[in-house]
């Protein structure tokens, strides 16, 4: 497949000159993690629905990361095909990533909670070769939607079930194929031509347009944000990671999958959010350090007051991202974890932008997103692309070594000027010592516990509804999630009724994920409008907020 990473060529020189750009793949830090530590303890993969918990070292991954590129290799996969998983927090997907890096296949992780509306979309758009799946994962069967859409898809050719029976199972085709037992097959791997500038990921975001955009990423915008990233946060090779957050999420993937073996540390991995099991993880692994939104530090701090202070001691660092948190739960979590509480921003376009430093004031975690990182400038203008000035709210706007190369197939949304400036779509202001704080959004999403809901999309649908006029879907805060979505309606005949049940029945009718579900439904006669006829947004979330 063909990319149009048209964003990266401009800037490579630049990049390179200033030392921002390592021109190293995962493969490179992986390879000498093995050299310097091969029997370290790498990654712990815990199993909410087995209860069980898989230990790897550095060469376990290598072994195996190996097996599995002979597998896919031998189900075709060449350089520049798109290899999809949707995956939970599972070792596979880690190794997976690798395999895939080692062959020059580009990996494509997707959100577990995706149905058949998102996923034939997306593994249509990025021409997915092979699909990679559990066979069931809380009790949804993944295998039988995954052959569904292999039917409708004209270039998926493969699918892999984790747990599967016979001759498509994940252990029958990339792990037990004994290929790795001919030398002169591993050898085909080191001849292999992988560089740094290569598309090495696809991942999926929600946008303004009605359909999800996939950002192609390299080594070296990865790198990019993750050197500066753990530079500012004091994180090195002692550090023991606790990854909660979905692998298939960009902060789960760049922070859980690659942020760890580049420091040639440790990762521990929880499949399914229990606060109390993560304790558990916390106290028996000793981390040190996790990255997650805010409804899973509200929940670690209320769990943690249940349990002695030894239970999450080692833990130093929470870094929370998706939504701002909120001063009393900065507080909270300050006191029942005795961590320290980062704020930071970014997104998938850009890795992390800005965060709090470890030595800043508590005040900084709950009144700001924080500092942008080395590398990264941004400025707050106004639709003219004027500055404004100190504290003063306009359109943030980022230039950071760690952008991506653009929208695949979609260059025309790269939203990205000549001179690398890429509009984030979101409003903020920025203070005296260059902290920022995101006060709204000229994107029409919502953020649910980090997780962005693609409004354009849900509205199209429900104006399908026999019984809807108008529609508008907007936020109404919530003190765990950050965000909600309130479905406003119109109805066709004033003396109808629609209840939220019925709404959100429509809505799984058309394979909607129950995340984008709406959660809240108000009935209006009368929207507040603009005079060239548009809705009112802000009037709705500030009526029903």
């Amino acid at each position: 497949m063909e990319f149009d990473a048209v964003l990266l060529p401009p800037r490579r020189e630049r990049m390179l000159q200033h030392g921002y750009w390592l021109n190293k793949t995962i493969l490179q830090f992986l390879d000498e993690a093995v050299r310097c530590n091969p029997d370290k303890q790498a990654l712990v993969s815990y199993k909410a629905e087995t209860q069980t918990e898989q230990s790897f070292s550095y060469q376990d991954i290598l072994t195996l990361s190996n097996k599995m590129a002979l597998g896919l290799k031998q189900l075709g996969v060449k350089k520049n095909d798109v290899v999809s998983c949707q995956l939970p927090n599972w070792w596979e997907f880690s190794l997976l990533y690798i395999a895939c890096r080692r062959i020059g296949a580009v990996f494509n992780p997707l959100m577990p909670i995706f149905r058949e509306r998102e996923l034939s979309f997306m593994l249509q758009h990025c021409e997915s070769k092979v699909f990679i799946v559990a066979k069931q994962f809380k009790k949804f069967d993944h295998e039988q939607l995954a052959y569904k859409l292999k039917d409708s898809l004209e270039h998926l050719e493969h699918v892999v079930v984790i747990d599967g029976q016979g001759s498509n199972s994940f252990a029958a085709l990339l792990l037990d194929h004994h290929l790795d037992q001919d030398p002169a097959q591993l050898a085909t791997l080191q001849q292999s031509v992988i560089g740094p500038d290569d598309v090495a990921q696809i991942i999926f975001t929600s946008g303004t347009t009605g359909e999800p955009k996939g950002v192609m990423h390299t080594a070296n915008t990865l790198f990019a944000n993750l050197v500066p990233y753990a530079q500012r946060l004091h994180l090195n090779d002692q550090v023991v990671e606790l990854m909660s957050t979905p692998l298939a999420h960009q902060t789960g993937f760049l922070y859980g999958v690659v942020m760890p073996i580049y420091l040639n540390a440790k990762v521990v991995l929880q499949d399914i959010w229990d606060a109390d099991k993560a304790i558990e993880l916390i106290e028996k692994h000793q981390v040190t350090y996790t990255k997650a939104s805010t409804p899973f530090l509200n929940d670690l701090a209320e769990a943690a007051l249940l349990r002695p202070p030894a239970a999450v001691q080692s833990l130093k660092t929470f870094v929370c991202v998706g939504a701002p948190i909120p001063p009393a739960l900065v507080k909270k979590a300050r006191q029942n974890l005795q961590a320290n509480i980062i704020s930071a921003w970014g997104m998938s376009e850009t890795g992390g932008v800005a965060t709090t430093l470890p030595e800043d004031q508590e005040e900084r975690a709950f009144n700001t997103d924080g500092v942008a990182l080395p590398g990264v400038e941004i400025k707050i203008i106004d639709a003219q692309g004027q500055l404004k000035g100190v504290n003063q709210p306009g359109r943030l706007v980022v230039r950071a070594c760690s952008n991506f190369g653009g929208y695949l197939k979609r260059p025309h949304l790269n939203d990205t000027d000549f001179d690398d400036w890429f509009d984030s779509g979101d409003i903020a202001y920025q203070d005296e010592q260059g902290y920022i704080r995101i006060c709204g959004r000229n994107k029409d999403v919502i953020i649910r516990g980090g997780e962005n809901i693609p409004v354009m999309e849900i509205e199209s649908l429900l104006y399908q509804h026999p019984d809807i006029a108008l529609v508008a879907l907007v936020a109404y805060p919530d003190e765990r999630l950050g965000e909600r979505a309130c479905a406003v309606v119109k109805l066709k005949q004033p003396d109808r009724s629609l209840s939220l049940k019925e709404l959100t029945d429509f809505l799984k009718n058309h394979q909607l994920a129950m995340q984008y579900l709406p959660e809240r439904l108000e009935i209006m006669h009368e929207f507040p409008m603009t005079a060239s006829g548009k809705i009112q947004k802000f009037k709705l979330r500030e009526l029903f907020a």
